[in-house]
């Protein structure tokens, strides 16, 4: 994902130093697009004080560190979220869906997404694509050749740590990045879909899962 990553945010975002598809070193809170999607999202990256605290290895500096327990910006519909619904947006970030689509659907598929609270642009432009997988005989892609046929909390989980790592000025997988944790954020984020506090959060988390079924594996139930 590092190189598709690159092209989603420099094509979404057109920043004036675009993000550079084989050299991680520019990436990660050194770059503004990168560190404003990795920002928490209780954070504020238009805080000029925070940035500085957030690109900061300074283990005295405190206030504005990174760790597993927070969820970055580029999770969230538009990358923004609702201070009274944390909730709201999660897991719903167009350049996570297009990360899962990549994977699990074929890179060019994640070129349709366009995607809003619904998912009904890209439940229409899925239909477009599913048509030309029907008519044009492709490759198998992963969905197709584990025959997968809903959207599942550890794939999702799966690929946010994939696009988490892609915005990371991190060159090479590890499992600890300075405070950041992929081992418990994983957990984090298997915890939030697999074990909700209540029936009210465990219908919120399979609308959810039924969002991204419709959005990814053009289930429409």
């Amino acid at each position: 994902l590092k190189a598709l990553v690159a092209e989603w945010v420099n094509r979404e975002f057109k920043p004036d130093s675009p993000v550079n598809s084989d050299n991680k070193h520019t990436r990660g809170f050194s770059n503004d697009v990168c560190g404003r999607l990795l920002c928490p999202i209780e954070l504020d990256w238009n805080n000029p004080v925070q940035v500085v605290l957030l690109g900061s290895r300074d283990k005295t500096l405190t206030g504005c560190i990174v760790t597993d327990l927070s969820f970055p910006a580029f999770l969230y519909d538009k990358y923004t979220a609702n201070p009274d619904d944390l909730e709201e947006g999660l897991f719903k970030g167009k350049i996570l869906v297009q990360g899962y689509k990549a994977v699990f659907t074929s890179p060019s598929s994640a070129k349709d997404v366009e995607g809003d609270g619904d998912g009904a642009d890209v439940i229409q432009n899925n239909r477009r694509t599913k048509k030309s997988f029907n008519e044009l005989k492709v490759k198998k892609h992963v969905v197709q050749i584990i025959n997968m046929k809903k959207v599942t909390p550890r794939s999702i989980t799966y690929i946010v740590c994939q696009v988490q790592f892609s915005f990371s000025s991190v060159t090479s997988w590890r499992s600890i990045d300075g405070d950041f944790d992929y081992v418990q954020f994983w957990y984090t984020i298997v915890d939030f879909f697999e074990r909700p506090p209540g029936q009210d959060a465990q219908r919120r988390v399979d609308r959810l899962l039924k969002w991204w079924s419709r959005c990814v594996m053009y289930v429409s139930k």
